[in-house]
C-alpha cells in the first residue's frame, strides 16, 4: 500500500509528524484513517489521534510514563499471522487488527510492563475479532514472562457456550502450533476445557457464570467476548478484583452492540470508552476503539458500511464478499421487518430489542385466518397520522358464535417527499402493498393524505359487507378535518373519542394482548398490520402499560387503530340478557 498519494487534512498533519522509528503498521493505519482513504466513524479516528498524540507525549513530556515499542508489537503480529483460522486458512492481518495488537502489545510503562490493563473493542459481527483475540491469548500463554509462572488466562463470556467459542479457537491454534514446533509437545497439553503449560504451570480455560470457584484466582489475561449479553457487570468485577496483586494484567472486552440498552456494556463501558476517546476523561491504561455507524440511517448507504465493518476498507476481495453478505442481510431483513437485528449485529448500532415487544410475533401469526365478515357487528378504529405519513383504519368484527374478535385493517399512505424515499425510509414497499390491496396511496398532488379517500373506503367497506357498525373510535389528534367531512356525509354512527393516555388505554392494551395469546383475537393476512405488531414495544409507566415504537420511522399505526376499536369493542357483552327497563 503506497502512502505517497494519500492527502492529509491540515488538522491532522501535526499528529502524523513523528520520528521514523515509530512509523510501523499502526502508523500506516492512522494515515489511512486520518486521510479518509479508509471510511471510518468518528471514534475510530479519535483512537488513531490518541495513539499519535501519545507518541509525541512519550518523547516530549517527562511526566508521561509510557513508551511505544514498535518492534515488540511487530513480534506479536508476526506470530498471529503464522496461525491458521478455524478452517485452516492463513490470513494476513488487516491493518485495523494490526493497529489493535500494536496498541495492547506495543505500549509499555517505565518498568517495561504492558501499559494497558483494559481494552474495549466494539465492532460488527464477522469482523475478524475471534482470530485477533485467540492469537493474543495464545501469545500470552506461550511467551509472556510476567508473571513467569502460573499465568491464568480466561476466555470469558456470559454463558458457557459463548466462552467456549474463543477457547476452542485458541485450542485449535495451539494444536497447530505444536505440530509446527514439535519440541513444545511435551510442554503443553489439552485436558477437556483446559490448556496447560507443564513447564510454568500457566493455563487457559473458559469462564462463564456457571464456572465454579477457581483456586487462587489471579487472571493475568481475560477476554470477555460478546459483553453486550451480560446483564450485570459481576464477571468484569470478579476479574478486576482478581488482578489486584499482578504487576501486569489485561482485560480484553470485545463485542458487537446489543439490544438491551440496560446492559452494563451500554450503560458503563461504551460511554466510558467514548469519554476517553473524546479526551473528556483521562485513563492512561484504558485502550478503546469503536467501529460503528455514526447514524442509524447509514445502513442505507453502502459506502458507509466500512465504519462498522472495517474489513471492507482493507481488500477488494473482502470488500465484495462482506458487502454481498451485508446486502443479503439488509434485503432479507427489509422483507421480514427485522431490520433492527441487522442494524445491531451487522452495523454495530445499539437499539432496543424485541425483549420489550408488545406481542410475540409467533403468537400473533398463529391467529391469521380467513373469516366471513358479512353482516357482522363491527367497531371501526381510526389512527390519523401527520398528513404526509400513514393513516390506518381497522375494523373489529364480532364473531358472536365463538365469542371472538376478528380484525381487518387498511392503511393510507402519504407520499410527500416522494414515494420512493418513503419506501426506503420505512423499509416497506408501499407500491407492492397497494397492488395487493393492503393500502391506498394518496391521489393528491401535494402528497398529503386525502381524507375523502379514507372515508370513501370506510363507506364502501361497510356497504359491501353489510356491516352493523357499533361505533367509530378515533384518536382525537388530527381528527378535526375528518369530523367535518363525516358530518357532511350524514353518517349515523356513534363517534367515540379515545383519549390518549394510560387511564383509557392501559387495560385494553393488556387485555388485547392476553386475548391474542389466548387465540381469541383473529386477523386476516396483512403485512402492514404484521409490521406494526413487530415494531410495537410495551412500556410500563407507573403500573400501566403503553405501546410505543422503537424508532421514529417505524410504523405502528395499523395496530393503534385496532387498539382504539378494541377499547370499545371489549365492552360488548356477548350474552346480554334482555332485562326489563327499570324505572327509577
Amino acid at each position: 500500500m503506497t502512502m505517497t498519494n494519500v492527502k492529509i487534512p491540515k488538522a491532522y498533519e501535526e499528529y502524523l509528524n513523528i520520528p521514523d522509528e515509530y512509523k510501523d503498521d499502526a502508523y500506516k493505519y492512522c494515515v489511512m484513517v486520518l486521510s479518509g482513504t479508509f471510511v471510518t466513524c468518528k471514534d475510530t479516528r479519535l483512537a488513531c489521534i490518541r495513539h499519535l498524540k501519545d507518541i509525541k507525549r512519550s518523547i516530549e513530556d517527562d511526566d508521561f510514563n509510557y513508551v511505544y515499542k514498535p518492534k515488540r508489537a511487530k513480534k506479536v503480529i508476526k506470530f498471529i499471522e503464522a496461525l491458521p483460522d478455524t478452517k485452516g486458512k492463513f490470513h494476513k492481518l488487516a491493518m485495523f487488527q494490526k493497529f489493535i495488537i500494536s496498541m495492547v502489545r506495543g505500549w509499555f510503562d517505565d518498568n517495561d510492563y504492558l501499559r494497558f490493563n483494559k481494552a474495549f473493542i466494539s465492532m460488527a459481527r464477522k469482523g475478524g475479532k475471534s482470530l485477533l483475540v485467540s492469537g493474543l491469548v495464545l501469545y500470552s500463554f506461550l511467551f509472556d514472562r510476567e508473571p513467569s509462572e502460573g499465568r491464568q488466562i480466561f476466555c470469558a463470556a456470559n454463558d458457557k457456550k459463548q466462552a467456549s467459542i474463543v477457547f476452542n479457537m485458541v485450542a485449535k491454534q495451539l494444536m497447530y502450533f505444536v505440530s509446527q514446533v514439535p519440541e513444545l509437545k511435551k510442554d503443553v497439553k489439552k485436558v477437556r476445557e483446559l490448556l496447560q503449560h507443564n513447564k510454568d504451570g500457566s493455563y487457559v480455560m473458559p469462564l462463564s457464570r456457571d464456572t465454579g470457584a477457581v483456586d487462587g484466582f489471579e487472571p493475568f489475561l481475560a477476554v470477555i467476548d460478546e459483553y453486550h449479553a451480560a446483564k450485570t457487570n459481576e464477571m468484569l468485577e470478579l476479574i478486576q478484583s482478581g488482578q489486584g496483586n499482578l504487576l501486569q494484567s489485561l482485560i480484553f472486552i470485545i463485542s458487537t452492540a446489543g439490544f438491551n440498552l440496560n446492559a452494563p456494556m451500554y450503560t458503563d463501558e461504551w460511554p466510558y470508552a467514548k469519554e476517553i476517546l473524546t479526551d473528556n476523561y483521562h485513563d492512561e491504561q484504558y485502550f478503546a476503539i469503536i467501529f460503528e455507524q455514526d447514524s442509524e440511517e447509514e445502513w442505507q448507504d453502502k459506502s458507509m458500511w466500512a465504519k462498522s465493518n472495517p474489513l471492507i476498507n482493507e481488500s477488494d476481495d473482502l470488500k465484495e464478499q462482506i458487502e454481498d453478505f451485508l446486502q443479503k442481510r439488509v434485503d432479507e431483513a427489509t422483507q421480514k421487518g427485522t431490520m433492527f437485528r441487522v442494524l445491531v449485529k451487522n452495523f454495530n448500532y445499539w437499539m432496543q430489542a424485541s425483549e420489550e415487544s408488545y406481542l410475540d410475533f409467533n403468537d400473533w401469526k398463529k391467529n391469521e385466518t380467513e373469516f366471513d365478515i358479512k353482516g357482522t357487528k363491527a367497531y371501526v378504529g381510526l389512527d390519523l397520522s401527520r398528513a404526509d405519513d400513514l393513516t390506518a383504519v381497522s375494523f373489529i368484527h364480532l364473531d358472536e358464535v365463538n365469542k371472538e374478535y376478528y380484525v381487518t385493517s387498511h392503511s393510507f399512505v402519504g407520499t410527500k417527499g416522494g414515494l420512493q424515499a418513503k419506501i426506503e425510509r420505512d423499509l416497506i414497499d408501499y407500491r407492492q402493498m397497494s397492488q395487493h390491496g393492503y393500502c391506498t396511496l394518496t391521489n393528491l398532488q401535494s402528497g398529503i393524505i386525502n381524507s375523502n379517500q379514507v372515508l370513501d373506503y370506510i363507506e364502501k367497506y361497510i356497504i359491501e359487507n353489510n356491516l352493523d357498525v357499533q361505533a367509530i373510535c378515533y384518536d382525537p389528534h388530527a381528527i378535526h378535518g375528518f369530523i367535518a367531512e363525516i358530518e357532511k356525509r350524514n353518517w349515523r354512527y356513534e363517534l367515540i373519542e379515545i383519549r390518549q393516555g394510560a387511564m383509557t388505554l392501559s387495560n385494553p392494551v393488556i387485555d388485547f394482548r392476553l386475548k391474542v395469546i389466548d387465540g381469541k383475537v383473529k386477523h386476516h393476512k396483512n403485512p402492514l398490520l404484521d409490521t406494526a405488531v413487530k415494531n410495537a414495544i410495551s412500556k410500563n409507566v407507573n403500573d400501566s402499560v403503553m405501546i410505543e415504537k422503537k424508532l421514529n420511522r417505524e410504523k405502528i399505526d395499523p395496530l393503534m387503530s385496532t387498539i382504539f376499536a378494541y377499547v370499545i369493542a371489549s365492552e360488548y357483552e356477548w350474552d346480554k340478557k334482555r332485562a326489563l327497563p327499570l324505572f327509577i
